[in-house]
């Protein structure tokens, strides 16, 4: 069994993949567009033709889903945080610094009890993002 995250970007959904795409090297693995359903959109929903329906992206060995949903320019990412495992300071410097551009930093990155490196930052689109270096400690 496996869980992966489906994020609801509200129209932004292409820009957001871009972003990821640039900053921590997600592969965009699917990409359709409302226009290429075969099927009409649900009664009440009616968003652009060149709009995001589904998307796949490859983060490491993580996939996560993405749409623009019902586009109504206001994503809402509550409740949660997607924590990224750096393999090293300096690729969790680089990450965080990419996530944070545009974004809200929540928690410098910096070293804890826990970790060589770990950090909380909202991105651009407000998805929450927990960057860490696992210590090696036990």
């Amino acid at each position: 069994m496996q869980i992966q995250p489906y994020l609801f970007f509200d129209g932004r959904c292409e820009e957001a993949l871009d972003f990821y795409r640039r900053t921590i090297g997600a592969e965009v693995s699917m990409l359709m567009r409302f226009k290429d359903s075969p099927e009409p959109c649900a009664e009440g929903m009616n968003p652009p033709a060149d709009k995001v329906m589904h998307a796949s992206l490859r983060i490491g060995d993580t996939t996560i889903m993405a749409s623009d949903g019902r586009c109504t320019g206001a994503p809402n990412f509550q409740g949660f945080a997607l924590s990224l495992i750096a393999a090293d300071e300096a690729e969790a410097n680089r990450l965080f610094g990419a996530l944070s551009d545009g974004g809200q930093v929540q928690m410098p990155l910096g070293k804890t009890f826990f970790s060589p490196a770990f950090g909380m930052v909202a991105d651009k689109f407000g998805v929450s993002w927990m960057v860490i270096v696992m210590s090696s400690n036990p």
